[in-house]
């Protein structure tokens, strides 16, 4: 018995040391999942991205894509971007309304991967979507480009494939969700650095920076980052608890209600990410693609979540696990987003010719009026127009009215002081 008493003390500090170690990583190697991946409903990324390329092969009339890749430090991260175009050799983006769609930034979330997979199986026809008309779903898919990324955290989805079910992070740690420049690094009082890690630097990882120089080249008119843990539709911000102001701020959410009503049977959350999901999230792709890379409609959805499930479960927590719901989850979401390729272009329409009324019946905001012209910019709509030339109109416009309200005061100013002299007695300067 005395020999047993050290070495149950040998134990527990070992085991200690096990657990210190694990947290000062930000890794907790002892965190348990109680469900493991479901391999008969779940691609690998492997296999997931063959099935893509494939995809891709079969119809190259209106698909392709393209591999990115980049790194820094020793660490290296690859992006598949799939592009869908009707008659592509002959496509020019700027004539076209552009949507770019981003799954799988987090590594546990593996169904929306699975999601991309369906869209695009839907886009090429190899899949059909009920209730759907052909002829008006054609005549939408004839206007639009779409860029899809199927895995944008494919180091991440590795180490969740490998086990650790709850990794979100990409290959070294880094919330990708986290890593981007608008309202970047702070920290929350229940900031959690295994949840939420925002890196060394606003895109100090590659995965984001490859990102950033696609949401600029493309320049969309619809972002919609595609995430899973609950059942929800986010427009900006997720960095305050509060939505834009404006007119285009209102038809995004007319939008989201619209697509809550139709698609999630009103059980989705609605409404800005920071008030809507109940924490405050600091440098977020969709907050980034709003403020800076100036995308009319930037949305994030939620697209599954067990709330019943224990939060150390996160395989269940973040991902069906029954073939119906898995099914279900597919259906409806895919209906969704074609909802939203065939209506956004009237949307946009709509906050575009509100934006520019400029009669006198109803008076627009100058933040309205300027969101009218930058949705009418050359690369936008084909205008000839540019920005910077629309503000410098703005500008010698308020110059001039400034100018002629000036000459009218000084007009004013001087008639009134003449009049002032004409009536005053005349008084001798040497006096009588």
């Amino acid at each position: 018995m005395g020999r047993l008493l050290p070495l149950s003390f040998f134990f527990f500090f070992f085991f200690a040391f096990l657990q210190v170690f694990s947290l000062v990583n930000g890794r907790n190697i002892s965190r348990p999942s109680f469900t493991p991946v479901k391999r008969d409903l779940y691609h690998s990324s492997g296999d997931l991205m063959e099935e893509i390329k494939a995809l891709v092969g079969r119809h190259p009339d209106r698909l392709t894509m393209k591999t990115i890749r980049t790194g820094n430090k020793g660490y290296y991260a690859e992006i598949l971007v799939v592009t869908y175009a009707r008659g592509r050799r002959e496509i020019d983006n700027s004539s076209k309304f552009r949507i770019l769609l981003s799954f799988g930034q987090h590594g546990r979330e593996l169904i929306t991967s699975e999601l991309a997979l369906r869209l695009l199986s839907i886009l090429s026809e190899e899949q059909s979507l009920p209730n759907m008309d052909p002829i008006n779903l054609n005549n939408t898919l004839e206007k639009l480009v779409i860029k899809v990324v199927p895995m944008e955290n494919l180091n991440g989805r590795k180490l969740v494939e490998a086990g650790d079910f709850c990794e979100r992070r990409n290959g070294r740690g880094v919330d990708l969700n986290r890593n981007w420049s608008v309202d970047w690094g702070k920290k929350e009082k229940d900031y959690d650095p295994y949840e939420e890690n925002p890196g060394t630097a606003p895109f100090s990882e590659p995965e984001t920076q490859i990102m950033r120089k696609l949401s600029e080249s493309f320049d969309p008119h619809i972002w919609i980052n595609v995430h899973s843990g609950m059942e929800a539709m986010f427009m900006p911000y997720d960095h305050r608890n509060t939505t834009p102001d404006g007119l285009a701020s209102h038809i995004m959410r007319s939008m989201l209600e619209d697509l809550n009503h139709l698609h999630c049977q009103d059980r989705c959350v609605v409404g800005s990410g920071g008030g809507s999901v109940g924490y405050l999230a600091h440098g977020t792709a969709t907050d980034y693609m709003y403020d800076i890379v100036k995308v009319p409609m930037a949305f994030t959805f939620e697209i599954y979540g067990d709330g019943e499930a224990s939060p150390k479960d996160c395989f269940r927590m973040f991902n069906p696990v029954d073939l119906t719901s898995f099914n279900r989850v597919l259906s409806d979401w895919s209906a969704a987003f074609f909802t939203v390729f065939e209506t956004g272009l009237h949307q946009l329409n709509g906050i575009h010719s509100k934006a520019s009324m400029t009669n006198l019946d109803k008076l627009v905001s100058i933040d309205e009026y300027l969101d009218g012209y930058l949705m009418g910019r050359s690369s936008r709509y084909g205008k000839k127009i540019e920005v910077i030339d629309v503000g410098m109109q703005e500008i010698r416009t308020y110059f001039r009215l400034f100018l002629l309200s000036s000459v009218l005061l000084m007009f004013m100013f001087c008639s009134r002081l003449s009049k002032s002299k004409c009536s005053r007695p005349i008084v001798s300067a040497i006096p009588l």
